[in-house]
């Protein structure tokens, strides 16, 4: 579906970068809470979540450690928050589902399929680490798998979309994950419009090439027909072409320092820099950016009241 309003997802903080690559990604609650807030308030709709140690700044799936933030997130502003399913390559799925399942959000990520996520080659980067779990994580995907199985995506459809309500962000890194998510909506496990996120640029998984996008969109086209709405996120310096090709398409956006670390040549000193980018970005294609009770309407989301936070 094509819109002139463009849904802006920010990725807070994540698992795919870490405290030593920046000094500015948000780590504590605080900072986590903070970062998002401001993020909503240049112009984010969605607000994509993970969280960390605040002791270390390992990536966490403590449910202890999200409601020092979600609460005060949602006071503080109308956005839509949406908690990840997917933490890292390295926890359970009971681990990576925990906070989702005690705070059931109005939306929550869903990679649909397992893979290989390279993040090792940043390795190669000389930097001074500030802890001991930091190069380890990443030479760790050198070698394990991020597991998304046909059983763990049926568990987390059930559990989260009929027990919770909750809605999903179907983050498609290739294209064979796009006949996956058929599959179960020709199932009956999904229903209404889907939310599919293009993810490209990460190891492992699709490209990040215009050919690839358009292709992307192709396929989708062909499943899915006029009943689907699609973002697009890319990893690193692709991804403000990448989301400026999206948002040309008729598609949606999403941006953060769980992405990219950048805002230009320089690094990005807030998620709200990238944001307030992209909003730029869009004004100069005569888009608008929606508000979150719009992308609560176009998405079908439960609406705020009925999350438990």
């Amino acid at each position: 579906m094509k819109s002139k309003k463009v849904i802006i997802s920010c990725a807070v903080t994540g698992s795919v970068h870490t405290p030593s690559m920046s000094p500015y990604l948000p780590v504590t609650p605080q900072q986590i809470a903070s970062d998002a807030i401001a993020a909503a308030q240049a112009g984010a709709a969605i607000l994509h979540l993970h969280a960390r140690d605040p002791e270390n700044g390992r990536p966490s799936a403590d449910p202890a450690v999200f409601m020092q933030f979600l609460p005060v997130i949602k006071q503080a502003c109308g956005a839509v928050i949406n908690i990840t399913t997917g933490g890292s390559s390295l926890m359970t799925l009971d681990d990576r589902l925990a906070a989702a399942l005690r705070a059931e959000p109005e939306m929550c990520s869903l990679n649909m399929g397992s893979m290989n996520f390279g993040l090792y080659p940043a390795l190669d980067r000389p930097r001074t680490w500030q802890h001991e779990w930091e190069p380890q994580l990443l030479e760790a995907t050198r070698g394990t798998i991020f597991k998304n199985t046909f059983s763990d995506m049926e568990a987390i459809l059930k559990r989260l979309g009929e027990g919770c309500s909750t809605r999903f962000e179907f983050e498609c890194y290739d294209v064979g994950h796009l006949y996956t998510l058929a599959h179960f909506r020709d199932r009956g496990l999904i229903s209404g419009t889907l939310f599919i996120q293009f993810v490209f640029g990460v190891l492992g998984g699709i490209g990040a090439d215009p050919d690839n996008l358009a292709h992307m969109r192709r396929i989708a086209d062909k499943l899915f027909g006029d009943d689907y709405r699609f973002s697009v996120l890319a990893a690193g310096r692709q991804q403000m072409p990448m989301t400026t090709m999206a948002a040309t398409m008729g598609g949606h956006v999403r941006v953060g320092l769980e992405d990219s670390l950048y805002d230009g040549r320089e690094l990005a000193r807030s998620n709200a820099d990238q944001v307030r980018r992209i909003v730029r970005i869009l004004d100069e294609l005569s888009l608008e950016p929606a508000t979150p009770d719009e992308a609560r309407a176009m998405l079908g989301l439960k609406g705020a009241d009925r999350v438990a936070f």
